[in-house]
């Protein structure tokens, strides 16, 4: 009388889920769904951990992907004016806190080049030097269709070493720009930098009555901060209230009142909300003076 023997079904398992890789890729398949139900079963059986599915996920999904689906739409795009002196450029650098600026003439649709700031640093912090040109900083700008292959683009972004490119409609006019941080970020999720807020920065007070607040700041948080009494049964971030007030995924600038408080929108990329503007109202607007 034979026993089942555990291991052994392991290792039939193990191997038939290597088979059925290897079957896949030596038949060519047309399409990614076989592909994606064999990752989805091998993170059932735990042969590999939800970060890995979610990253070979993500490898899929910008296989299928165009330009168009991850760019940085138009309106939210942070330029620079060509005709604008570097006392107008500094505060914009220091407000969105961006390494890549496109560089306009006029209006988005005429893209004079890419400002990377660290080349901007030394006539910033040289008083003497006031005969510089833009054209000395400016970059060319990569131009590309609305329908390019993201996976394509973040071959050519390895391969060419830019960073940044502008996406334009069939008219030739300007839709939104891709960095190859956009891309990374569809494979391994948000990327935070050393501007990005963190939990022991979730409110910060900027002006008498003016904060700077993580869209992530816990709705009971944001509460006990500013007296209000938001319900945690809609959403558990001052984000998520604020998103379902506007209907929309708002643009960066937008702002919505809501009570005595006004929230300006002035982080925000195509998937969500990163930090907001928190304005308290006046005393005597308070006190109906």
């Amino acid at each position: 009388m034979s026993e089942d023997n555990p291991h052994s079904s392991r290792g039939s398992a193990s191997r038939s889920w290597l088979e059925r890789i290897a079957n896949i890729f030596n038949a060519e398949p047309q399409d990614l769904s076989d592909l994606e139900d064999i990752i989805s079963e091998a993170a059932m059986r735990e042969l590999i951990d939800t970060d890995t599915k979610d990253m070979l996920q993500g490898v899929l999904d910008v296989s299928k992907m165009r330009a168009r689906d991850i760019m940085i739409p138009r309106s939210q795009m942070a330029t620079i004016d060509i005709e604008q002196p570097l006392s107008e450029v500094l505060p914009i650098l220091l407000e969105n806190n961006h390494s890549r600026y496109p560089v306009v003439n006029e209006d988005k649709d005429h893209i004079e080049g890419i400002l990377i700031v660290k080349d901007i640093l030394q006539y910033a912090l040289d008083d003497k030097n006031n005969d510089w040109q833009w054209s000395n900083l400016v970059r060319p700008a990569v131009i590309i269709p609305e329908s390019k292959k993201v996976d394509a683009l973040l071959r050519e972004f390895r391969q060419k070493r830019y960073h940044m490119a502008i996406v334009v409609d069939e008219y030739g006019g300007v839709s939104g720009l891709v960095t190859i941080e956009d891309i990374l970020e569809q494979i391994v999720g948000e990327i935070e930098d050393e501007h990005d807020d963190h939990e022991d920065h979730d409110i910060k007070k900027m002006a008498s009555r003016v904060f700077q607040v993580s869209a992530l700041t816990p709705l009971d948080e944001f509460n006990e901060s500013f007296g209000t009494s938001f319900d945690e049964e809609d959403a558990d971030t001052i984000g998520g209230i604020v998103l379902h007030a506007f209907g929309h995924m708002p643009a960066r600038g937008e702002s919505i009142t809501l009570g005595d408080l006004k929230f300006k929108v002035s982080k925000a990329n195509s998937r969500r909300l990163m930090q907001l503007q928190v304005i308290q109202p006046r005393k005597s607007e308070e006190e109906g003076n």
